[in-house]
């Protein structure tokens, strides 16, 4: 957790120099990514909320995408991650938005992923989805894995739209 903490903390030195907002939308790495920026002193400058959307319900409850909003798309791919975030980013009425879905393991999903699969999405002045396999079944270090590489995604982020 330290080293997510370590990594939080730069990100938000930039986004309060920015004053730049962040919402969260996550599921397989059960609020550790929203725990490691709020872990930062001071993060009510930038941190908006988030929410753990680990089923169907919760989706649909906490994200207000309705069924029919998923027509052709799947959880845990890149659409739905990108769905998230954007939906997040809306909602919040934020600058930014950063989203997770995935299959944290020990076993897969049920659309046949893998454990250590995730989509990781970040909505924003730039959008980027990518997907994440770390041939891993430990449950507990893909989430740990799930959450650095979705705060990486948001510091390259940051990076890129500053240029």
């Amino acid at each position: 957790m330290n080293e997510l903490i370590e990594r939080a903390q730069t990100i938000a030195v930039e986004l309060k120099a920015r004053g730049h907002t962040l919402s969260i939308s996550e599921s397989s790495t059960g609020g550790l990514l929203s725990a490691s920026l709020l872990a930062v002193p001071g993060a009510s400058a930038y941190f908006l909320g988030g929410a753990v959307v680990y089923t169907r319900k919760a989706r649909s409850l906490l994200s207000g995408i309705p069924d029919d909003q998923m027509k052709g798309i799947r959880s845990s791919s890149e659409p739905y991650a990108l769905l998230l975030a954007r939906t997040s980013r809306a909602r919040f009425e934020g600058t930014w938005a950063l989203a997770e879905t995935g299959a944290s393991g020990p076993t897969g999903n049920a659309y046949g992923d893998k454990a250590g699969h995730s989509c990781l999405a970040i909505s924003g002045p730039i959008e980027r989805v990518i997907t994440l396999e770390t041939g891993s079944s430990d449950r507990v270090a893909n989430m740990r894995a799930f959450a650095g590489a979705a705060l990486t995604l948001l510091a390259d982020a940051l990076a890129a739209s500053r240029a």
